[in-house]
């Protein structure tokens, strides 16, 4: 389903992204707080608009299991902080070097260097702040700490950031398919597969067979959120992407249409979404935001 104008998609997307809007602005400090130029640039690299997939991900599988979406801007909030930390770090010189973040200069542009690095470091330490403390998720603490533990495992040397050590590591190389697909089942799928876990885990009485399924679903959709990222590297433009189109392809990294040509890329995303929905068989309707995002993940134009 396309995110078109009046579609329940495009309502509940507005919807979720409202909801972690207002959690954002709850959980971040004001710029007049000192110190204010890092508050500034925290709130610049996590406001600044965005798709909020990863958001709507946690409303998406906790509202699949029945779990009220009050309980679940904390969550929300969480993993959109990790990822607006990941991008500021990813965009620095030392890393992948780009100007354009959401269609503006990026944070070390527009704050200089060693703001953007204490920003993304302020802004990972923020999101374990809010796991740790926020009093409207409604668990038990060993829920909490699973929360956290789940969020860290994600975000560290075996999640996200080893996959960006790896990412880095295959410049100028050539991959296979399963070296390419380790790297991104780590540096993009692990924020992805963790978001929908944080969202299922406040959930009561839900069997073994509901949370495999998905994690599943979670995997497959984030292994195929990053082959759409390489073909839009390819087909899509600036202006739209809000980032420099054709940068992976210029700095030599491994794609899978590099790899594997466009159209396999493209057959390639749509068997993922095709899994990943499989593994919602044992749901009902409430879980068709999940089974909707699939299909936005693989049609999306930026």
């Amino acid at each position: 389903m396309k995110a078109e104008a009046g579609s329940p998609l495009d309502a509940y997307l507005s919807s979720c992204r409202a909801r972690v809007e207002a959690a954002l602005e709850r959980v971040l400090p004001a710029e007049t707080v000192q110190p204010r130029e890092l508050h500034a640039a925290m709130r610049y690299g996590t406001l600044g608009g965005g798709k909020r997939v990863r958001p709507v991900l946690v409303y998406a599988a906790g509202r699949a299991l029945g779990v009220e979406p009050e309980c679940l801007d904390g969550p929300a909030a969480v993993v959109e902080l990790m990822h607006a930390y990941s991008l500021v770090h990813d965009d620095l010189p030392a890393m992948d070097d780009d100007a354009l973040r959401r269609n503006r200069p990026t944070c070390h542009r527009a704050f200089g260097e060693a703001t953007a690095i204490l920003t993304g470091d302020a802004l990972q330490t923020l999101a374990f702040r809010v796991l740790a403390r926020d009093t409207t998720m409604g668990v038990d603490p060993a829920t909490r700490i699973e929360m956290i533990e789940t969020l860290a495992t994600a975000s560290g040397s075996r999640g996200m950031a080893g996959g960006q050590a790896l990412d880095m590591a295959a410049v100028g190389k050539e991959l296979n398919l399963a070296e390419l697909e380790n790297m991104h089942i780590h540096k993009t799928g692990a924020l992805i597969r963790a978001s929908v876990r944080l969202g299922t885990l406040p959930a009561q009485g839900v069997s073994a067979e509901q949370l495999q399924g998905m994690d599943h679903y979670a995997k497959c959709i984030g292994l195929a959120f990053q082959v759409r990222d390489d073909i839009l590297d390819v087909e899509g433009n600036t202006e739209t992407l809000g980032k420099t189109q054709g940068k992976d392809q210029a700095a030599y990294k491994p794609t899978y249409p590099s790899l594997m040509g466009l159209e396999k890329s493209r057959k390639m995303a749509e068997r993922l979404c095709g899994e990943a929905l499989e593994g919602l068989q044992t749901l009902d309707q409430r879980a068709d935001p999940l089974r909707w995002l699939a299909n936005y993940i693989v049609d999306r134009s930026r």
